[in-house]
């Protein structure tokens, strides 16, 4: 077996030059989405969109599950029409869709423009994820999809970190700074990106959808890996958790200001969003360890024991009011992420054949993508029932006899809130601690655990009794 060294010695260039893309492809992805959930349901009096958990989840479920399902396509494309015209046209739309989302207002428009910005990564994913295939081999695997990763997680930190810092002045600031730094990869791609190796086509562009149509049905005839597919749908919904409803958790019930000030901060400066961001934070600082760790085991097995320490962790993240337990339930959640996500993407990448890398990479998006759908259903009304402040504080409101006008464009959250305050004799930290004790929205745990559980536990079964403990080469 390769060194550390002889391994990271033997990446060609193309592999970095693809792993500084990601980067910033990342950091202007994540310094969005990670704030998305919040700026759909805040109070609009904020300059957030105040839509309702179940219209937050439909947009975030619907578009999400498009960006990984479209893959299927772009990614076999990608595969015949060339690598560079297709990231091209991916930064155009990405601009344009950053541009829209934080313009338009209504329900429809945004539904609509969150589509086409997932239409712009739909392009993207499976061409990074084809790059780092191509350029490792079944040795250096575990650390190239390692320290790609770590890529995906630097701008996962910074993207969040910045708009954590930029939202409460102004929400255009969060989009502008995802504008700006996407435009940094046309001088990448333009510059630095060479082409790979790719079978030459001489067929039209329908000619190559139907032909990406079928090579994706014929990919899906193997039952092994079908199954497969359905298990890790229930890892990423359990996962998606902390994009749908993590930051909504920590804005309603964790008093963020008192651990702004017990690190000497002013009060505001730490955010749901800064809060969120440390899982990437987690990531960059352990994950090359990790890998190094995971690189002797088989993938499968990586997978498993990090499906079950994810659970855990989003146990720690939802179970109370504390800061500091939040901030070790992401710790825990990262480790359960490293010692899985990346060996999903390196399992997918060991049994696609070399010449189908991009169209193997598209087929592996289609868990992620009913992941998003499925975390996007949850995150509506089930979440909102079980534990949305807002929601709760109707309820409790509604017990107790009292009226208060309907949630409105002149009468909006933070009104009611006020409202409800005055009414019902307590002041804002004390409506919250009242209504956690009360209502325990932290049972929400219950439902994402088990399904991070029921999915570790069902990839268990699978490799001891389908699989029967094989290599990933042989499924």
């Amino acid at each position: 077996m390769a060194s550390f060294k002889e391994v990271m010695k033997g990446f060609p260039r193309i592999f970095w030059v693809s792993n500084i893309m990601e980067l910033f492809e990342r950091w202007a992805w994540y310094g969005f989405y990670m704030a998305f959930a919040l700026y759909l349901t805040l109070s609009k009096d904020s300059g957030a969109l105040g839509f309702t958990q179940a219209q937050k989840g439909a947009i975030m479920g619907t578009g999400t599950m498009l960006l990984y399902f479209l893959p299927l396509i772009t990614g076999a494309i990608a595969d015949r029409v060339g690598y560079k015209i297709v990231l091209i046209l991916s930064f155009i739309c990405y601009v344009a869709g950053y541009y829209m989302v934080g313009n338009f207002e209504s329900y429809e428009a945004i539904f609509f423009s969150y589509i086409f910005l997932a239409f712009a990564g739909a392009l993207f994913k499976p061409i990074i994820s084809a790059m780092i295939a191509k350029t490792t081999n079944e040795e250096s695997s575990s650390i190239g999809f390692g320290i790609f990763y770590m890529m995906i997680n630097i701008g996962g930190f910074i993207g969040p970190f910045l708009s954590g810092l930029m939202y409460n002045t102004s929400w255009d600031l969060v989009f502008y700074m995802s504008m700006i730094t996407i435009g940094i990869n046309f001088v990448l791609v333009f510059l630095f990106f060479r082409e790979p190796g790719r079978e030459k086509s001489l067929d039209t562009f329908l000619v190559n959808i139907w032909k990406a149509i079928k090579n994706i049905f014929i990919t899906l005839t193997d039952f092994k890996y079908v199954l497969f597919l359905v298990i890790m749908a229930g890892f990423w919904t359990a996962f998606n958790q902390l994009y749908y409803s993590f930051p909504i958790f920590l804005d309603d019930w964790v008093d963020l200001d008192r651990l702004s000030v017990s690190l000497g901060f002013d009060p505001g400066r730490i955010t749901a969003v800064t809060m969120s961001s440390l899982n990437a934070f987690f990531i960059i600082l352990f994950q090359l360890w990790i890998s190094t760790i995971a690189m002797r085991y088989r993938p499968l097995h990586a997978m498993i024991t990090g499906i079950f320490i994810l659970g855990f962790g989003l146990f720690l993240m939802f179970i109370s009011q504390n800061a500091w337990l939040a901030i070790f339930g992401i710790l825990v959640f990262a480790i359960g992420e490293m010692a899985s996500s990346p060996k999903f993407t390196e399992y997918i990448g060991r049994i696609a054949p070399s010449d189908k890398k991009a169209l193997y990479m598209g087929t592996s998006f289609l868990p992620i993508a009913a992941g998003h759908w499925l975390a996007g259903w949850i995150s509506g009304d089930i979440y909102a029932n079980i534990a949305e402040k807002i929601t709760l504080l109707q309820k409790e409101v509604s017990a107790r006899g009292l009226t208060l006008p309907e949630i409105s464009e002149s009468f909006t959250r933070s009104d009611y809130y006020s409202k409800a305050s005055e009414m019902m004799g307590l002041n804002e930290n004390e409506i919250t601690d009242f209504l956690f004790t009360q209502h325990h929205p932290n049972k929400i745990w219950i439902i994402f655990s088990s399904i991070a559980l029921g999915a570790g536990l069902t990839l268990f079964l699978y490799d001891r009794f389908i699989l029967k403990g094989r290599s990933a080469s042989s499924k």
